[in-house]
């Protein structure tokens, strides 16, 4: 008896919520409202669980438009927060969401500054674009440049005559100065424009260097980062407690939370080819190895999905709770945790800082044999 109240307001609730969803949809496909509003809705539908193509199929929004207006809606919400002109927020209510879209890239503040100066200058899409992308860069300045301020006008403004001095083509010129003294702001920075009329001198611009790109051209080049157990001696339950890794992108990233040692090994095909992969650090005189005078430490790589027995290989019991690597002949009647698929020494290093300095000498060679190749 004391479970059909919480049952009932279960029920209401998940009604409720489909009435509300319902309600969404078709608001969306009568396009009800202003095109604010449809942002939330899908936004609102999405983070429900509604996919971008559910939503389109249902209301006829195509993907690219929900993502758009999503955007949009938020960075309209960031500049009514800041303050902007009633004039102007009234405008892009009504209209202007592609505009509002290139100002994503922007802070809040820098958003409703261009959005006032998007709503004044009657600004498209493209030129939205551009004063967005010159704030920007406008911002990542270290210090403003002489006479010029702040606002957006200036900041494109800037930009314009930092080109036009670099043109000496005088049509291109006398394009980019008609295009600063339409957005200028400031009267110095105007001054600095109008100056561009009378000098003709031209500033060459210095050439970007060349970004040092390399591909990966092996799948030995690309490391597999693995989860260190820990150390030798160690329990069945340590070796159990470390999570199954999953690597994604082209790249293989690894998503970690927590605490952990990680060790990135070389892309051999054995490496490659182990499904649950984990290392165990030990020292050399605690694996089944010939003897060796010298003791180090070494990497065993075990996969924990290879749990059948073969006559070929070397598995992980635990004798003892403790883990061990062994041989069987024969079946064993202990459970195995997981087969070995790599013993791994450390590189033998002579000198450290002798090898330092030799391979970065050796990247600067390979560095300029490639500009000289291209």
């Amino acid at each position: 008896m004391s479970d059909t109240p919480q049952d009932s307001s279960s029920f209401e609730a998940e009604a409720s919520t489909d009435a509300e969803t319902a309600a969404l949809l078709q608001s969306l496909r009568r396009k009800e409202g202003s095109w604010v509003e449809w942002g939330q809705a899908c936004q609102t539908l999405q983070k429900s669980g509604y996919t971008a193509q559910a939503i389109f199929e249902s209301t006829g929004f195509e993907p690219i438009q929900q993502n758009q207006i999503i955007v949009a809606a938020q960075v309209y919400a960031s500049i009514v927060t800041v303050g902007v002109s009633d004039s102007a927020q009234a405008h892009f209510q009504r209209k202007g969401s592609d505009v509002l879209y290139e100002l994503r890239i922007l802070t809040q503040a820098e958003r409703a500054a261009a959005a006032e100066f998007a709503f004044d200058q009657q600004l498209d899409l493209d030129e939205a674009k551009e004063v967005a992308r010159a704030i920007k860069d406008y911002s990542r300045l270290s210090k403003p440049p002489e006479d010029f301020s702040n606002h957006p006008g200036d900041a494109i403004a800037f930009q314009v005559w930092k080109n036009a001095k670099q043109k000496s083509d005088m049509q291109e010129r006398s394009r980019l100065i008609a295009k600063g003294l339409r957005f200028v702001h400031s009267t110095p920075a105007r001054k600095k424009i109008e100056q561009l009329l009378t000098d003709f001198s031209v500033t060459p611009s210095r050439p970007a260097p060349r970004l040092p790109i390399y591909r990966l051209e092996s799948d030995e080049e690309l490391p597999r980062i693995l989860p260190v157990v820990g150390k030798l001696p160690l329990t069945k339950a340590d070796l159990q407690a470390v999570p199954l890794v999953e690597e994604t992108g082209v790249f293989q990233l690894v998503h970690f939370s927590g605490t952990g040692a990680w060790v990135p090994l070389p892309g051999w095909q054995v490496i490659r080819a182990a499904e649950d992969p984990v290392v165990l650090l030990c020292d050399s005189d605690r694996l089944p190895l010939p003897a060796d005078e010298k003791v180090e430490e070494m990497v065993v790589v075990v996969d924990r999905a290879q749990r059948d027995w073969d006559e070929s290989g070397y598995f992980v019991v635990a004798e003892d709770e403790q883990l061990q690597i062994r041989w069987f002949e024969a079946v064993p009647e202990v459970s195995l945790l997981g087969r070995v698929v790599l013993t791994m020494r450390p590189k033998q290093v002579l000198d450290v800082g002798y090898t330092k300095e030799m391979l970065t000498r050796q990247q600067r060679d390979d560095f300029e044999r490639w500009v000289l190749e291209e």
